[in-house]
């Protein structure tokens, strides 16, 4: 799905080519750089520099060494931005039908499209701090606030949004202080039709204008009516996720309690192990003492053997002797 805005964002994951193909494309690269966390970031644009310029690619080495190390706020919103595609143009889509929407609307029109941004916004802040989490960086309040307004500045300023969607934001951004529309051209004043009889410029004036009205009143509408669309289906893909998210964490859960079961059981086989070790050693000392004294009992009854041997015999030496 596109995340930039009309008027020449790129889409997400989508970035030219190298010419001639030679090597890994520097913006792929320069993509991956910016979602390593910034405790990593130095020395991993070291690497990626000496690897190109290794490479033979000089110009490459320069672009990847000029990249500056991203605040924690702004990691976690690149992150978000390429880990999660599919939201973040949702995300990018809902900002810009915001921006629409937002001017000219009813105050009860306004409460509730700011109700859903920040329910919006909340949830995706949310799911960055998990995905920072997860790569082993965890975001303290203030960086989290940080990221939260990074989003809604996302939402009201389209040249923030153009800035999230190259996915290498360095700091943290700031919402303006109302919506700033995308700089569309203003919509056209509905012609007049020829009559035979032309009208008095002042009543020519007066229905000009109530038919200027009703077409901007028309416009508003048609727009609000997107905005709101697009909020629900960003809520709805929102619960859709959070509601996988709480699957796999049961599962995770169930695995690793599976895990600690399995562990506890080799523990206790090791155990049993360790002792039948202990007895068997024990079990061969006591066989090797027994077969010594078997060998010395052994030698004593042969020694016997032969002493009676020799007996027996001094005494038929002597009876034949006395006869």
């Amino acid at each position: 799905m596109g995340c930039g805005r009309a008027g020449g964002v790129e889409t997400l994951n989508a970035r030219p080519g190298r010419r001639g193909g030679e090597g890994p494309d520097v913006e792929a690269v320069l993509d991956d750089l910016y979602t390593t966390p910034p405790s990593d970031f130095v020395a991993r644009r070291e690497t990626l520099a000496v690897a190109a310029r290794t490479a033979g690619r000089a110009d490459d080495a320069r672009r990847i060494r000029a990249a500056r190390r991203p605040t924690l706020a702004a990691w976690a919103a690149n992150l978000l931005l390429r880990s999660q595609p599919e939201e973040s143009g949702q995300f990018l889509q809902l900002g810009r039908a915001l921006r629409e929407a937002y001017h000219g609307l009813d105050a009860e029109s306004l409460k509730d499209l700011s109700a859903q941004r920040r329910h919006v916004v909340s949830a995706l802040s949310r799911q960055a701090a998990q995905l920072a989490r997860e790569a082993g960086q965890r975001l303290s309040q203030p960086v989290q606030q940080d990221l939260e307004a990074t989003l809604r500045a996302v939402l009201a300023d389209p040249d923030a949004a153009d800035q999230w969607a190259g996915g290498r934001l360095v700091n943290a951004l700031t919402p303006p202080s109302q919506f700033r529309p995308d700089g569309a051209p203003a919509a056209k004043t509905p012609g007049t039709r020829s009559r035979p009889e032309s009208p008095s410029p002042s009543a020519s004036r007066g229905r000009s204008s109530k038919d200027e009205l009703a077409e901007r009143r028309r416009a508003r509408q048609e727009q609000l009516a997107r905005a709101r669309e697009a909020a629900e289906a960003a809520e709805q893909h929102l619960r859709e996720q959070r509601a996988v998210q709480a699957d796999v964490d049961a599962q995770l859960q169930r695995v690793r309690k599976r895990t600690e079961q399995a562990r506890r059981r080799l523990a206790a086989v090791e155990e049993k192990m360790r002792q039948a070790r202990e007895e068997y050693r024990q079990a061969e000392d006591v066989q090797q003492e027994a077969e010594e004294h078997s060998r010395a009992a052994a030698d004593a009854r042969a020694q016997a053997e032969r002493a009676a041997h020799e007996s027996a015999q001094q005494v038929r030496r002597m009876s034949t002797g006395g006869t």
